[in-house]
């Protein structure tokens, strides 16, 4: 099997990770221009423009157009956004089944949710609970529509989640939920019996809820568990294979 030929702005993308590995440009920081990195890497700027492009979409540059001294590339860190396109792109593909992000999620939301309970106490972690629950009124309100419910759903297992203390797992997390999130909403929205699966929701997140905050690892995962397989349950079988992964 023969290589396949090297991308000019490869070159760009390889000298930004080793300039952040080495602690050479950081958070924050501004990249020069296009003349100047065409320059110092030897490349076109339009292969320069390319590289920006992809940095962008991975989540790991945010560039603007125009003039002036806030114009330009710099340089963020939002893995889940650039993970997130690229699990919905696959997914849209077909190469990633449903029931196999189903899985995905269990793994990751019972894991953290046992591992939450072992943790000391903190404030960030009394700070997520407290988003949790402010989450869980809001989802709570009398007359929420299909769509608000399924954006505070989403943002409520990513908060959870995030009391396990490890970033990877919140990436993923958002990744995952920013991944299926259209078909999610599909899904909802075509769901004759909404009224009482909503319902059915709010008590299965308060469950949740109330065995997280309570300490109880094992129970949360469980009841996570179950919430997650379930509400996967309610999809029509030929929407699962092009729809979604549970709410």
């Amino acid at each position: 099997m023969t290589d396949q030929p090297r991308r000019s702005y490869d070159l760009l993308l390889e000298n930004i990770e080793a300039d952040l590995r080495s602690g050479a440009i950081s958070l924050g920081d501004q990249l020069p221009g296009e003349r100047t990195l065409a320059d110092t890497y030897g490349i076109s700027r339009a292969s320069v423009r390319e590289g920006i492009r992809i940095l962008d979409a991975m989540g790991v540059l945010r560039s603007s157009s125009g003039s002036g001294p806030k114009s330009g590339a710099i340089i963020i860190s939002e893995p889940s956004a650039g993970l997130s396109s690229a699990l919905r792109l696959h997914m849209a593909s077909s190469r990633l089944p449903v029931s196999d992000i189903v899985q995905t999620r269990v793994l990751l939301e019972t894991w953290a949710a046992a591992a939450a309970a072992n943790l000391p106490p903190s404030d960030a972690a009394d700070t997520a609970l407290a988003n949790a629950a402010a989450l869980l009124d809001a989802m709570d309100a009398p007359g929420i529509d299909r769509e608000a419910f399924h954006v505070l759903d989403a943002q409520f297992h990513v908060v959870l989640s995030s009391l396990a203390g490890n970033a990877v797992i919140e990436t993923m997390m958002a990744s995952l939920s920013g991944a299926i999130s259209g078909y999610v909403k599909k899904a909802v929205d075509g769901m004759d019996d909404w009224p009482a699966v909503m319902t059915q929701l709010q008590h299965q997140h308060h469950g949740i809820y109330d065995a997280v905050a309570s300490r109880r690892g094992d129970d949360a995962a469980a009841r996570l568990r179950e919430h997650i397989v379930w509400f996967h349950a309610q999809i029509p079988r030929g929407d699962q294979t092009e729809s979604n992964a549970g709410q």
